[in-house]
């Protein structure tokens, strides 16, 4: 063999290498989809991949898709919100109690026993103050200067004891018709191959969240706030509008989780949704989304929800128990992150030869 085509090959081996260095936060997620596909569907007999129990992972994500599009968003800035799962609770007892019983603030009572229009009113107040919320954590953070880490941690407080006390503990089964409409109907029929409209729902969250990141200027902004927030700031964007939207947005997304998860759910209560920060945060890493920003997006979060819902599915599947359950989730949550801190370390790196 000559030296020349010695040189070929190694430098084809070297690209190769560089190429799997470059892409291996996108490349490590997808593997894990495929492992835990093949593993559930050998160790539940072929289970998992009945059309049927797919259907399932669909729907038991589909608003876990909703809240985890709009903290794409706010991790791509390389910012947090913690107050997601809160405003989603708070979202679903708005709708349902302005829909129903009413809102009591003890001088004025607000809504109550509205027909289906005053149930379409209550759904959009609900996400409205949802996206309020997210304004709030915007401006304490982005204007007052606190880190968003204390500022949604502060909102997350606030949207639970007003969640709490407006409904008192109690729970409440009068929903709006819209809500049990998206929530809980289905197209075609359910013994079949019909699916649930929440799935759709979901869907289309992450196809806006796609198109707004990849073909718009804002989307792109939002990447180059994430990436360098300073170098951002020097070329003219306004890094703080930007990181500000972004947390609206995640708000936003929230609120209508909240609502379409209490027409899924049947009822709404001021607890119980606690789960959906650490599930949408999870979500949005496991798919390769850097935690430092600028690096990922709704693809990368498409792959991490199908983890999410593959990896929650077996384990139902398998029968084991559930505190089995969260520990797993949390093993396969650290390896997801340390994957994620040596694939930047491995860019950086590849940057610096």
């Amino acid at each position: 063999m000559s030296t020349v085509q010695v040189e070929q090959g190694g430098a084809r081996g070297s690209s190769l290498v560089d190429w799997v260095r470059q892409r291996a936060r996108d490349l490590a997620p997808f593997a894990t989809l495929i492992l835990l596909v093949v593993f559930f569907a050998v160790a539940t007999g072929g289970r998992s991949l009945d059309p049927i129990n797919l259907r399932n992972i669909f729907a038991q994500i589909a608003t876990l898709s909703i809240v985890a599009t709009g903290m794409t968003f706010v991790l791509l800035c390389g910012e947090i919100d913690l107050s997601v799962a809160a405003v989603a609770t708070l979202s679903g007892v708005i709708a349902a109690m302005l829909y129903g019983t009413g809102i009591d603030l003890g001088f004025i009572t607000i809504g109550g026993g509205w027909e289906v229009a005053g149930g379409l009113f209550a759904a959009l107040a609900a996400t409205g103050v949802a996206a309020l919320f997210g304004l709030l954590n915007g401006w304490t953070s982005m204007r007052i200067g606190l880190p968003t880490f204390m500022a949604t941690l502060a909102v997350m407080q606030i949207c639970t004891g007003l969640g709490q006390f407006v409904t008192q503990g109690s729970i409440i089964y009068t929903l709006p018709p819209v809500a049990k409409l998206l929530g809980q109907d289905f197209i075609g029929n359910s013994a079949g191959l019909g699916f649930q409209i929440v799935i759709l729902c979901g869907m289309a969250a992450l196809l806006i969240g796609h198109f707004i990141l990849t073909y718009t200027k804002f989307g792109r902004y939002v990447y180059m706030t994430g990436s360098n927030r300073e170098a951002a700031r020097l070329s003219g964007i306004n890094t703080k509008n930007i990181v500000a939207s972004c947390l609206v947005i995640s708000g936003f997304c929230a609120g209508i989780a909240g609502v379409l998860n209490t027409g899924r759910l049947g009822s709404a209560q001021g607890y119980g949704l606690e789960d959906i920060l650490l599930d949408s945060i999870s979500a949005v890493v496991l798919g390769g989304t850097s935690l430092f920003g600028g690096e990922g997006g709704i693809k990368n979060t498409i792959i991490g929800l199908l983890i999410f819902g593959v990896l929650s599915n077996g384990i139902n599947l398998l029968g084991l128990d559930a505190f089995v359950k969260m520990w797993v989730r949390g093993v396969v949550l650290l390896i997801a992150l340390i994957i994620n801190i040596y694939a930047l370390k491995l860019r950086k790196d590849q940057a610096a030869v």
